[in-house]
């Protein structure tokens, strides 16, 4: 007779999610300026990209950086005091600025997850999930945050790289899968990006437009089996994960190292890709949870831009009020690229939204890549 595991209906959960930024809380205005200096541009070109930033829907950014706060290049601590920004910081530069910066910024997301547990929860941290595509090196930030967290030694460390912004839904999946197969497991989720490392001062429309999104922050998820759960207040249950890439649409959006940082290509056209591609997608994951949309109650659009969350509404239907906490996300922090879309579970769970409520994410990245997910509000 043919061996056959036993199943449980006993799926796994967010018990509780932290989040933290870098001292560096700089207004959007203020980077304005900022970037007209470093781009050189006349007055024309001064409104134009004035036009950007007013239709942003950001209203300040935190960066490792401070110089995006000076109006004076010889305050400049990071970026060259010479015209052009030059020595213009090498990718070597960048990533020794990461190397020292990303790991405290990621801990403190972490203790702020822990404060969702009456006991220390440290020691029972079986699992840890890092995730950036803003910096790597090794020994890593895991290993970094194994000893800064004091979890231990013997903790069980994944990776997820350079994969962009939709990285942190990969991360919760591979959570998901830990806890289903391990009801005693507790896995820590960090995600950590440094955008703002990677400033680039090539006079594009595309470099505008990210030098206007981008920002910097870190977030902690505790994923846990919903048998096991032991955290105080709500959580949101993992009940579906769906991914799918749109070829036509890879040359859009790129992620790629240079001499002096990691290049970012953002072409407008994303927006329009996600509009028409957006509909069929969630039909798609609907399907695989076995819900219709008339199930879903509410939403987590990764901020990505306001023309992202737009094209969204406008491509399902969705009221902007129901996706509200995307946008207060956006206008609070900007663009943190993988964290972001966890700032904004982390609103779903302090908010007042009841217990049995089905819940439509999607984050998008390099590919154009969609990583749709279905979770459920608990009491």
């Amino acid at each position: 007779m043919p061996f056959k595991r036993e199943q449980t209906n006993m799926g796994s959960c967010i018990s509780a999610i932290g989040t933290a930024n870098p001292q560096y809380k700089i207004p959007q205005q203020t980077i304005y300026h900022f970037m007209v200096k470093a781009f050189g541009l006349d007055d024309n070109n001064a409104s134009r990209l004035k036009q950007i930033y007013d239709g942003s829907g950001i209203d300040h950014r935190y960066s490792v950086i401070p110089d995006f706060g000076y109006s004076d290049p010889q305050a400049y601590t990071f970026f060259g005091k010479g015209a052009n920004l030059e020595p213009f910081p090498s990718t070597q530069n960048r990533l020794q600025l990461y190397q020292q910066t990303a790991v405290g910024v990621a801990a403190d997301a972490a203790k702020k997850c822990f404060e969702a547990f009456d006991q220390d929860i440290a020691q029972s941290i079986t699992h840890l999930i890092t995730v950036s595509c803003t910096g790597m090196y090794a020994p890593g930030i895991d290993i970094d945050l194994v000893e800064k967290l004091s979890l231990n030694r013997r903790t069980e460390r994944t990776c997820i790289n350079f994969m962009g912004c939709y990285g942190a839904i990969n991360a919760l999946k591979t959570a998901d899968y830990i806890c289903r197969a391990d009801a005693d497991a507790k896995v820590l989720v960090v995600s950590v990006e440094l955008c703002t490392l990677h400033f680039q001062k090539a006079n594009t429309l595309d470099n505008w437009v990210a030098n206007s999104l981008f920002s910097d922050g870190a977030a902690a998820v505790l994923v846990e089996n919903e048998v096991n759960r032991n955290s105080k207040g709500p959580s949101l249950l993992l009940k579906s994960f769906y991914s799918e890439f749109i070829p036509e649409a890879s040359d859009d959006m790129g992620w790629y190292v240079g001499n002096h940082g990691f290049e970012m290509k953002l072409t407008s056209k994303v927006s329009k890709h996600i509009k028409k591609h957006i509909k069929p997608l969630t039909e798609s994951v609907l399907k695989k949870a076995g819900l219709s949309f008339e199930q879903i109650h509410n939403f987590a659009i990764h901020p990505g831009g306001r023309s992202i969350l737009e094209a969204t509404e406008q491509a399902l239907d969705i009221n902007p009020a129901a996706n509200q906490l995307a946008y207060a996300t956006l206008k609070e922090y900007g663009n943190m690229s993988s964290a972001t879309i966890l700032f904004v579970l982390e609103k779903i769970l302090r908010s007042d939204i009841e217990a049995g409520k089905n819940i439509l994410s999607f984050a998008f990245g390099p590919g154009l890549t969609v990583e749709g997910m279905i979770l459920e509000t608990k009491a």
